[in-house]
């Protein structure tokens, strides 16, 4: 694999679970990667939503809206995931923003 961006593959972790995006934020500690921290940023921020939801639903009793939380988890990290690997840093829709400037923690 060409890895011609050195931040892609901790990129590319970041986006496997949420271990794996708390694997990428020490990854990305040295030599920190403006490329990787976007992702991981935007990575976390898709993972946390998703349990979020999950939780929320369980104890509201709204179960039969986790096939549709599903699926749209499962377009904005497929959304997320091409963006790395086409090696771009367009944000989420609707989030991607927040997401950065929420979790600035992540550097």
């Amino acid at each position: 694999m060409s890895n011609s961006n050195p931040g892609k593959t901790t990129a590319i972790v970041a986006y496997i679970t949420i271990i794996g995006c708390l694997i990428a934020i020490t990854m990305n500690i040295e030599p920190k990667n403006a490329f990787a921290r976007f992702h991981i940023r935007q990575a976390f921020g898709i993972h946390i939503l998703f349990h979020a939801l999950a939780i929320l639903l369980t104890y509201t009793g709204f179960v039969y809206l986790s096939v549709p939380i599903y699926i749209f988890y499962l377009i904005i990290w497929v959304y997320g995931f091409l963006q790395v690997l086409n090696e771009a840093t367009k944000p989420l829709p609707v989030l991607g923003k927040y997401f950065q400037k929420w979790f600035t923690f992540i550097s």
